[in-house]
């Protein structure tokens, strides 16, 4: 089942590969729900999907309230008219400021579908920062969010961080972690997804987490660069390292495959 955002990273492409290492479960739980990918393509009967991005899940919850009156609402924003530089900067700005959170969640989808790789970007003040992205003709991904609005029906959207998230997992839960990634080099780092940064720090407390939980006969599987950093991080994990073709490049030339892995604290 593909997810209706455009997402960097998103787990769409190697949903095979982490199914594989999710095991049977009660609820799933995760504290980075980005595009939804994972819980979209899972089985398990409850599902808690978090984030610190309140626009993020400002968009779910509207979506799995609003259902088709909703995705009928979005349509409005996918005209022509729409799809031109200084409109969009005019949106961005509304989505920025508008206290409707309807609009706000519509607009969210617009910028996603218009702007510069799909990226979800923001500035030190929390405002939406990603470019203009000149697509021909965007469109609004319907069948993707039908199935969203079906499939989300058993979850529970809520804005937290990652360690809020996690210390409310019991014994029957199942944890997915897709942080930020740890940077492979020093200039490639990207940590704006929202306000507040994730680093070095954040990355070893997530890793921290999961060894306590794991401890507790709870299953925690993180997604990141397989990098020194993150082998040492997760060395109470198994490791399951493969390579990945990055399509954030807006040269498609410059698409290099990158190692991964999913570290597997069971």
């Amino acid at each position: 089942m593909k997810p209706f955002l455009k997402w960097a990273g998103g787990k769409y492409r190697i949903i095979e590969r982490i199914k594989a290492a999710l095991p049977p479960g009660n609820r799933l739980i995760e504290p980075f729900a980005g595009s939804g990918a994972v819980f979209l393509n899972m089985d398990y009967p409850n599902n808690l999907i978090t984030d610190s991005n309140a626009d993020l899940i400002n968009l779910f919850r509207h979506v799995q309230s609003g259902g088709k009156e909703f995705i009928e609402y979005c349509q409005q924003f996918f005209v022509s008219d729409n799809n031109q530089a200084d409109v969009f900067y005019h949106l961005r700005t509304e989505m920025n400021t508008t206290s409707d959170l309807q609009r706000k969640a519509a607009l969210f989808i617009y910028l996603n579908r218009h702007c510069f790789n799909g990226l979800c970007r923001y500035n030190g003040k929390g405002k939406f920062n990603v470019p203009f992205g000149r697509y021909t003709k965007p469109i609004l991904p319907e069948p993707e969010l039908l199935n969203f609005w079906s499939k989300s029906q058993s979850a529970k959207f809520e804005v937290a961080d990652f360690m809020t998230t996690m210390n409310r997992a019991e014994p029957g839960d199942v944890v997915y972690c897709d942080p930020p990634y740890v940077p492979l080099t020093t200039t490639a780092n990207f940590s704006d997804y929202t306000q507040k940064k994730f680093g070095l720090r954040e990355q070893q407390e997530l890793a921290d987490l999961a060894v306590k939980l794991m401890l507790k006969g709870i299953p925690v599987i993180i997604s990141n660069h397989d990098t020194e950093f993150t082998r040492t991080a997760y060395a109470a994990a198994n490791i399951d390292a493969f390579d990945v073709r990055r399509s954030i490049s807006s040269d498609a030339s410059n698409r290099q495959k990158v190692g991964e892995l999913l570290a597997i604290f069971r």
